[in-house]
């Protein structure tokens, strides 16, 4: 193992303790409706999108009845989600082309499911790990804040951050690690004032490492 894959090794063990709940926080029974409620995630808290998305699956549960509704319907039981217009045409254009394309069944295939209107890989790789169980990184903005923070990439474009951690992360880690990003991102790694002081992976972060002298100052 290189440097970076034990680095990565360890921090997902700590992190696995730490948030041993770690999990996707969206409600969904069916591939189409986690990849409705991903898409209304954009801008958007996961708390809200679940408010949200029980209304909306309750008239319209599948992409079929998705692909027939009239898009006013739909964008009437959204709005309070934000980007609620282009939101609509993605679902509604979703539904549409899974109908004909795919005989109502959403893709497996990370190609596929980024031909999907409003789905980009950050979606399409939550949906093959979360519904199909196949091993895909999910490198949101706590991801890939992190990972940079940790030393695990030094990219900035989410394409290329997931081609690092693809090289450091041992592949039956990948769906978690995402999980576990979010986890630690809102409670203690945050983009503004992350507390390093309380951080539990700190002594193998490059981030934490470098800020230890604040970590150990002692308190006024």
């Amino acid at each position: 193992m290189t440097e970076k894959q034990k680095t990565a090794s360890n921090i997902i063990s700590i992190l696995k303790k730490t948030y041993p709940q770690a999990d996707c926080t969206l409600t969904y029974e069916s591939a189409w409706q986690l990849l409705v409620a991903a898409i209304l995630s954009a801008q958007c808290t996961d708390a809200r999108v679940n408010l949200i998305t029980p209304s909306l699956f309750a008239r319209f549960p599948t992409s079929e009845s998705t692909a027939k509704a009239d898009p006013e319907d739909i964008s009437d039981l959204i709005r309070s989600c934000g980007l609620y217009r282009s939101k609509t045409r993605s679902i509604v254009g979703s539904a549409k082309m899974i109908q004909e394309q795919y005989k109502g069944t959403v893709p497996d295939k990370l190609e596929a499911l980024t031909q999907l209107p409003g789905v980009g890989r950050k979606i399409a790789n939550l949906i093959l790990g979360d519904y199909h169980h196949i091993p895909a990184l999910v490198v949101d903005t706590h991801c890939a804040r992190i990972s940079r923070r940790i030393g695990l990439t030094r990219k900035e474009d989410p394409a290329g951050i997931e081609k690092d951690l693809e090289k450091v992360i041992a592949r039956d880690d990948w769906i978690a690690y995402g999980h576990l990003m979010v986890l630690h991102g809102r409670a203690c790694c945050t983009a503004r004032k992350p507390q390093c002081d309380l951080c539990p992976i700190a002594d193998l972060c490059r981030y934490g490492k470098n800020h230890q002298d604040v970590r150990e100052r002692p308190q006024a």
